[in-house]
């Protein structure tokens, strides 16, 4: 079955009902939602002829037009690309490549201009003439486009791209299926969907706020984009006040500046329904604080790209719950497997281990991704006799709750979004004056953890952090640059000639920048 065919059915069920907000102003009814992306649909079909099973990328902030695209895609049975706006155009420019989209919409029209796109894809932007030939195309009420594409279960929906251990990032293929299986245990797990609720989407919806919009359209609530595109802890809390009963996933570091914000405010979350956090590390100390001024109104969840939004979860009843013996340990956890999830805790032979020992995530089920793109062997070395390899490493207790003790792909995770070290390691090693560079993260009060480069250069007082800095800013996001860097003469390493990255952890907690 098509998820589109959820707003289909919402929209016909109640047409006049409000669906899509930008800021407090209503931009389209559930009618209008749907019309909309059939018309669009049947236009990229006609115009571009986009069929079933072609790619197409999204390089767009969060906008009302975002959910009315995707839907489009699906409506047509094609396959959406939700590419990070944040990336350098260089780097989306090869995920467009990598995925071979035919189509790419952006909000300015302008990503050609920065990067090279393959000539077998065409840039729509947002404010152009384009786009507003698809807006106003004839709607397919009486052709084959009336009604959603019939797809299989296991046809691709959504192309995630992640970063990847490797320097490129992967293709992560999420079907129809493992999205209407996520949805299922969002409802059963997280926090059970209303239809009088609105949703913001404060987070990028190009990851896991994009992602949680589905069980929302299945219930016909409100859809909101903040006027700022983003996170701004006043206006969400003005946003929240204004709906009444809003939802929202955010990451920890937005939580944290929502609370700051409030203790000066006296703001005390009124509207707010239910805050998912996820994403990165939430510390004892901010959630208590954060429970403390708003009340149990947060919910967590645990998942990877890999099994979006899907694998443990607590909802908020029991991150509040501060009456059992052991909820401190709780509250510290990421909660309980997910209703889909089958989830085993192994060591370095994939043996179970007994509960207390820490061992690396395995999980299994529905909601795990197809594979990746156009990788048979990540898929393979991910992928192991159905079990999805996380790389996490986590403890497992006797009730079944799941703390996790560490990354085993030294992960950085810094303002809720994921940043590989070896990544930055292949853009610093290009420049000419490095002969060796590492990169590890170090604990944020304001973002999780930073993003610290050490660096050998090839001659002393060669090259200096500005150098880099410029360096960086040309070839990657902004985001994913060093915020320190430190240059020494040789890095850490043990007999085999690899980089002791625990002991350049310890040294960023101390050193002072260069």
């Amino acid at each position: 079955m098509n998820i589109a065919n959820w707003l289909d059915e919402a929209a016909r069920d109640k047409p006049t009902a409000p669906a899509i907000y930008s800021g407090k102003t209503l931009h389209a009814t559930y009618g209008a939602f749907a019309a909309r992306s059939r018309r669009v649909a049947a236009a990229l079909r006609d115009q571009y002829g986009i069929a079933a099973g072609d790619r197409v990328a999204l390089v767009m902030k969060n906008c009302p037009d975002y959910l009315e695209l995707l839907y489009a895609v699906w409506w047509l049975g094609a396959v959406a690309v939700p590419v990070n706006a944040k990336l350098h155009p260089r780097e989306s420019a090869w995920i467009v490549e990598n995925s071979e989209s035919r189509i790419l919409f952006t909000d300015t029209g302008a990503l050609g201009q920065d990067a090279d796109l393959p000539e077998t894809c065409t840039e729509i932007g947002l404010k152009g003439d384009a786009y507003q030939a698809l807006l106003t195309a004839a709607d397919p009420a009486e052709d084959d486009l009336a009604r959603p594409a019939a797809v299989e279960g296991d046809d691709l929906a959504w192309l995630f791209y992640t970063s990847g251990t490797t320097g490129r990032p992967k293709g992560v293929m999420l079907t129809h299926r493992n999205l209407r299986m996520m949805c299922y245990c969002y409802g059963l797990d997280v926090d059970p969907a209303v239809p009088d609720a609105t949703i913001l989407y404060a987070a990028p919806m190009s990851h896991g706020a994009g992602l949680y919009n589905f069980i929302y359209i299945r219930v016909g609530a409100r859809h909101c984009i903040p006027d700022s595109r983003g996170f701004e802890p006043e206006e969400i809390a003005d946003l929240s006040r204004h709906f009444g009963e809003t939802v929202q996933f955010a990451a920890p570091t937005m939580i944290k500046r929502l609370i700051e914000s409030a203790k000066k405010t006296g703001y005390r979350g009124e509207g707010i329904r239910t805050i998912i956090y996820g994403g990165g590390p939430m510390y004892a100390a901010d959630i208590d604080e954060a429970l403390s001024l708003f009340g149990p109104r947060f919910a967590q969840i645990y998942g990877q790209g890999e099994s979006p939004m899907t694998i443990t979860a607590m909802r908020r009843e029991l991150v509040a719950d501060d009456s059992h013996p052991n909820w401190r340990a709780r509250r510290d956890s990421v909660g309980r497997p997910q209703a889909c999830i089958q989830l085993r805790i192994v060591d370095e032979d994939l043996t179970d281990l007994p509960a207390g020992s820490p061992g690396e995530i395995l999980v299994k089920g529905d909601s795990v991704m197809k594979g990746y793109w156009r990788n048979p062997e990540a898929t393979a070395e991910t992928l192991v006799d159905g079990w999805l390899r996380t790389g996490d490493i986590g403890v497992l207790d006797a009730d079944g709750f799941l703390t996790l003790t560490d990354r085993s792909k030294d992960l950085i995770i810094s303002g809720g979004t994921n940043i590989y070290p070896r990544e930055v390691e292949e853009v610093l090693m290009r420049h000419p004056a490095v002969l060796e560079a590492s990169v590890v993260g170090t604990p944020s009060p304001e973002w999780g953890e930073d993003v610290v480069a050490f660096v050998v250069a090839r001659e002393k007082d060669a090259c200096s952090a500005d150098v880099l800095e410029a360096w960086c800013r040309s070839e990657i996001a902004s985001f994913k640059k060093p915020k320190r860097y430190h240059f020494v003469s040789e890095l850490p390493k043990n007999s085999y000639g690899k980089i002791l990255k625990t002991e350049l952890r310890e040294q960023a907690k101390t050193a002072q920048p260069d």
